[in-house]
């Protein structure tokens, strides 16, 4: 029988941490280390952008041109690309691990769960932004364009000098849009008021307009991001079920070390210890005397009343 953790009892954050940062890491490298061959991704790309113009839902054009010809929206837009992804999905897991500990243990998983399954996808298919294709295709990096305002280059969000330790063909699926909906559903679900429910449904609205308008996702990109975090949510709680059982069948160190005994000790051998009173080994219940002490007692009482018949 799974066992499953008791509601509201709060998580360890001396775990947590580690977890979580072993996640983290372990996306980090695997979508550096998964770049695949450039040809390929740019194939990926052309031909997502091609089943796009096909069905004519290729949003990123008129966004892209809009934010190129308007700073004031194209700049907020870099900012918001290059800081949100990482301040706001971690601000709202803390919220949650504080305020929502019964639902933190789900959440977290599904998280989680999502994001290496995103892994998967930049691994099995590199996949070029719009901002890298050649310039006939119609895209302008609005993170080149207004880097003089930021941190960030010519290479997405990463600081300039280090776009060498990003990896910019892993369109496929955005996971920009996919934590923002995760940060949407947890707003919308959990948050209070009529606030919390307008900004779970305006924050990943926004990502995925950003994304798009920057030239860094394809519409498609987006869409796999919600698939993504689809199939994490269908995941998170088999995942804990499994987890529960495996945590179960792990040996378990006993609390007790066996009793070897001492020169100095004196307790009987075979003493029983029962509600805080100590039995000998010959004792049934505690302080009750021994069968030869009973049967002595019988005796003597029986020969007291003989001598009072006497008499």
């Amino acid at each position: 029988m799974s066992h499953t953790p008791a509601l509201g009892k709060r998580p360890r954050w001396w775990t947590e941490l580690p977890l979580i940062a072993v996640v983290y890491v372990l996306y980090s490298a695997g979508r550096l280390l998964a770049r695949g061959e450039v040809s390929d991704a740019v194939d990926h790309g052309l031909s997502i952008l091609h089943i796009e113009k096909v069905l004519r839902i290729n949003l990123e054009h008129p966004l892209n041109r809009f934010f190129t010809h308007h700073a004031l929206f194209g700049i907020p837009a870099d900012f918001a690309y290059a800081s949100l992804h990482y301040l706001v999905t971690p601000a709202i897991l803390i919220w949650v691990f504080k305020c929502r500990p019964a639902n933190y243990s789900f959440l977290r998983a599904w998280l989680m769960i999502a994001t290496l399954i995103g892994l998967v996808g930049f691994t099995l298919l590199p996949t070029s932004p719009p901002r890298l294709l050649e310039a006939s295709q119609g895209f302008v990096d609005t993170m080149a364009q207004y880097g003089s305002y930021g941190w960030w280059g010519g290479d997405a969000s990463a600081p300039r000098g280090l776009g060498g330790l990003t990896n910019q063909y892993a369109a496929m699926p955005s996971l920009h849009v996919g934590w923002a909906l995760w940060c949407g559903v947890v707003l919308w679900r959990y948050g209070r008021g009529r606030w919390a429910r307008i900004a779970g449904v305006a924050y990943p609205l926004g990502i995925a307009i950003v994304v798009m308008g920057t030239a860094n996702h394809y519409l498609l990109d987006a869409v796999a991001g919600i698939a993504v975090m689809g199939v994490g949510l269908l995941l998170a709680k088999p995942a804990l079920r499994l987890a529960e059982r495996v945590r179960n069948r792990l040996p378990r160190i006993s609390r007790t070390a066996p009793h070897t005994g001492s020169p100095g000790e004196t307790h009987a051998a075979g003493a029983v210890v029962s509600g805080g009173c100590e039995t000998s080994a010959g004792e049934r219940f505690p302080r009750q005397p021994a069968r030869a002490d009973v049967a002595d007692s019988h005796g003597d009482a029986r020969a007291d009343s003989a001598a009072t018949a006497a008499r």
